[in-house]
């Protein structure tokens, strides 16, 4: 990637997260975006190798990179409104739009990529048992999710590169096709882990009764969609809730949003 001044017209950044992320045009007139993140960052390689495995096939392509530095270039997404402009009153189609989406993505992982398998997440029921078991989530659910997860893994009977965050807001509308995904995590692992984000999601933060009943009608056309046998899709999905509701607690969330609730509804399905 050029690093000489000039080389881009940058735009005003996007609402920021953990990267710096913002519209560029290149010297040549054509537009895309700018990541900027911690230099040689682990996620910033997971993601680039995950978006070179999918070239550009249901998800952005990344035109350049600089780990070095700490930079990716990529593709960008126009006109770039979200997913989760279909939800709910067209909650299906946005559910068919991922599904479309994840079917392409999911391809085996090549040769010579290195990206981790999915059950390096292990660590995380794990550390929150050991150093901060909480009422929220409760500590015979992170446990019983986190034997549901190992069980998980080792049966699992097909491994292909995942997106590993796909939701309504990382997926965006495009001239180059209708919809493209944005920001993976880059894992590899059972199509069935990606259902979890895409039962809370959006606004995962928020107790929604409304988003909430759509959950078993998007969860069994998942299941159907990605070909993930009905009791496998419901354990992940009840284990990617937990894991969410995890993460959440140990950002110092006591709450558990609409992941803990989604949890709470699949519980008793859970074999």
């Amino acid at each position: 990637m050029s690093r000489g001044r000039g080389s881009f017209e940058v735009g005003d950044a996007y609402v920021l997260s953990f990267n710096w992320v913002a519209p560029v045009r290149r010297a040549d007139g054509s537009l895309a975006v700018l990541k900027l993140g911690v230099p040689e960052s682990e996620h910033l390689y997971e993601e680039a190798a995950a978006l070179r495995c999918f070239a550009g096939d249901g998800a952005i392509r990344l035109l350049d990179r600089d780990l070095e530095h700490g930079a990716l270039l990529l593709e960008r997404a126009e006109p770039g409104t979200m997913l989760r402009e279909l939800v709910p009153e067209r909650d299906d189609d946005a559910t068919d739009v991922v599904i479309d989406i994840l079917r392409r993505l999911h391809v085996p992982p090549p040769d010579g990529v290195n990206l981790p398998d999915v059950s390096v997440h292990r660590a995380s029921f794990r550390d929150h048992l050991r150093y901060l078991p909480c009422d929220v989530p409760p500590v015979p659910m992170v446990e019983r999710a986190l034997s549901l997860f190992d069980d998980l893994c080792a049966s699992a009977t097909e491994r292909v590169v995942l997106h590993g965050d796909l939701h309504h807001d990382n997926v965006l509308r495009s001239e180059r096709e209708p919809w493209l995904a944005i920001d993976p995590h880059g894992l590899v692992g059972d199509p069935g882990f990606e259902i979890a984000p895409l039962l809370y999601n959006p606004d995962p933060g928020r107790h929604d009764d409304e988003l909430l009943a759509l959950v078993p009608a998007r969860l069994e056309r998942l299941a159907a969609g990605l070909g993930v046998p009905m009791d496998r899709a419901v354990a992940w999905a009840y284990v990617g809730c937990v894991l969410s509701a995890v993460w959440d607690a140990e950002g110092g969330d006591s709450d558990g949003g609409r992941p803990l609730d989604v949890a709470l509804m699949l519980e008793s399905h859970v074999g």
